[in-house]
């Protein structure tokens, strides 16, 4: 029997479909702070940011993955995601997280000119998603 709380969510990357399905809720960072989104939410389009993607599927199971960029169509029976890159805990190589968290904090701790302080903090929440999700 169908959950009466579900709606759809549709995850999508430019490489692939990435999660679609029936979910009762998702959770996820946006440029305005933690979102949660149940049915019927009040329609609205919002920016991602890199952080941990929570998905309650039907019968209360979880699901996460590591969101880099996106943004999030919330309407009331529906959320699409057009994500710039998602991932699985599966699909993380960790050390290769851990050296780019280490390569962001340097960058971040020595802030010479020619430092991108915005694009060093990106990349640290990148690594930071990508490493807590597999944990």
């Amino acid at each position: 029997m169908a959950d009466e709380r579900a709606f759809s969510l549709k995850i999508i990357t430019p490489e692939r479909v990435f999660y679609e399905g029936n979910v009762t809720m998702v959770e996820m960072n946006t440029t305005e702070g933690e979102m949660g989104i149940y049915k019927e939410h009040v329609p609205l389009t919002v920016i991602l940011k890199p952080g941990i993607l929570t998905i309650t599927e039907e019968g209360d199971q979880i699901k996460e993955a590591a969101l880099h960029a996106g943004f999030a169509e919330i309407l009331q029976d529906k959320v699409t995601i057009m994500a710039e890159i998602i991932e699985w805990p599966s699909e993380i190589d960790v050390e290769r997280a851990e050296e780019a968290l280490r390569r962001a904090q340097e960058r971040l701790a020595s802030k010479t000119p020619e430092t991108d302080i915005a694009r060093a903090e990106t990349a640290l929440r990148r690594a930071m998603a990508r490493i807590e999700v597999v944990k």
